[in-house]
């Protein structure tokens, strides 16, 4: 969620449009490594309002090109949109290929997109194709509906799928109904939306999950995690990965009860996330961190490989090689600076590179920027 939002507005077409109908061939670069490198800054003087861009996400493509898109403030109308942008080498340079435009509702799609490219075929929609998820909400933030588009190029062209969700007033209070920060991920044939939702009356928030075999219809909810000790709870912002051990590591940030701390769950069935016992994310040396976790997994760093978390108060990432123990995280430094609802991609043919998205941070942020680093992990980690 966005705890100080305002009404506060998206991309109006200030940058040129690139298409390219044919697939770039993707440059193999002798460097590996990039250190917080611009995607896009807002220009200054055309009327951009905090906090310019945020919320960032990225894939890599099974060509081996990389796709990101991200939130951003600028003024209203037109209908805002999610940017699509493309890098052929490898993260060092990036061109907007794409728009992601709200075609069902009239309202833009305006916070929390997430990329997915299918690995296996969902209904009529084939391996390879690339989603984003992402929250349409009217200007006057009176409405959020999650809402699937689908590209069956690689991001040049999209069309809409179908709806997950849809809740009230896109403003993070309790006892208001909206629904927030979809991620998408497959799991035994079917398609998942996990997000957070604030339409149970029993909760100020909880998490929860949709399924789809189709990617038309969803089916009922299923709570994810939820505090029956607290009306006040509000954990938000799921994050999952798997595991080689065949367990999910599934994050969030626990807003209301512990002031955002990154929690965790470990469990062998990502549809049962509920059942799970919680741990706080702490380091050895005793750190935390808060709000907006991501998480993927990495085979180096032993027989366990690694787990990569990232939250949002830390530039640091958190490291942990077996399989989620909570007494087995280790921080280390990363050159990209911290930032809220930070992203991170392993590249496919090499996963001990990774790269960092970030954008800036919540309001008050006036020069927030899209920016990437490309770090080397076992370099990182000392290995």
């Amino acid at each position: 969620m966005h705890p100080h939002r305002s009404a506060i507005v998206c991309l109006t077409g200030l940058l040129s449009l690139q298409v390219s109908a044919s697939p770039t061939p993707v440059e193999k670069r002798q460097t590996p490594t990039i250190s917080n490198s611009v995607i896009f800054s807002p220009p200054s003087n055309a009327g951009w309002v905090d906090p310019r861009v945020l919320y960032p996400r990225a894939v890599q493509l099974e060509s081996g090109a990389f796709i990101a898109t991200w939130e951003n403030y600028s003024p209203e109308p037109p209908k805002v949109y999610f940017p699509i942008y493309k890098s052929t080498d490898e993260g060092a340079s990036w061109t907007q290929i794409s728009k992601v435009e709200d075609t069902v509702n009239g309202w833009g799609l305006r916070y929390q997109p997430f990329l997915y490219q299918l690995p296996v075929a969902i209904g009529s929609y084939p391996a390879g194709t690339l989603l984003v998820a992402g929250n349409s909400i009217p200007t006057d933030l009176s409405q959020t509906k999650i809402d699937i588009y689908a590209s069956k190029d690689d991001g040049v062209t999209w069309s809409f799928v179908s709806s997950v969700a849809s809740g009230g007033v896109a403003q993070p209070v309790n006892g208001e109904t909206p629904v927030w920060e979809p991620l998408l991920m497959v799991y035994n044939g079917q398609l998942v939306c996990y997000y957070s939702d604030q339409r149970d009356s029993t909760y100020g928030q909880k998490l929860a999950h949709q399924t789809t075999t189709d990617l038309k219809t969803w089916s009922s909810i299923v709570d994810d995690v939820h505090d029956t000790s607290s009306y006040a709870a509000r954990p938000g912002m799921p994050a999952i990965t798997k595991l080689p051990n065949n367990n999910y590591i599934f994050a969030y940030e626990a807003c209301g009860s512990d002031g955002c701390r990154v929690h965790y769950r470990l469990t062998s069935d990502p549809l049962d996330v509920l059942s799970a016992p919680s741990y706080t994310l702490k380091s050895t040396a005793g750190s935390t961190t808060t709000s907006s976790p991501f998480v993927v997994w990495s085979s180096v760093g032993g027989a366990n490989g690694t787990i990569i978390l990232s939250g949002g108060s830390a530039s640091n990432i958190f490291v942990n090689q077996n399989l989620g123990d909570p007494n087995s995280w280790v921080e280390h430094t990363t050159p990209q600076p911290n930032a809220y609802a930070r992203s991170m991609v392993l590249f496919q043919d090499d996963d001990s590179k990774m790269l960092i998205i970030g954008a800036g941070h919540l309001p008050p942020s006036s020069t927030n920027y899209v920016s990437v680093s490309v770090i080397d992990l076992k370099e990182t980690m000392g290995i």
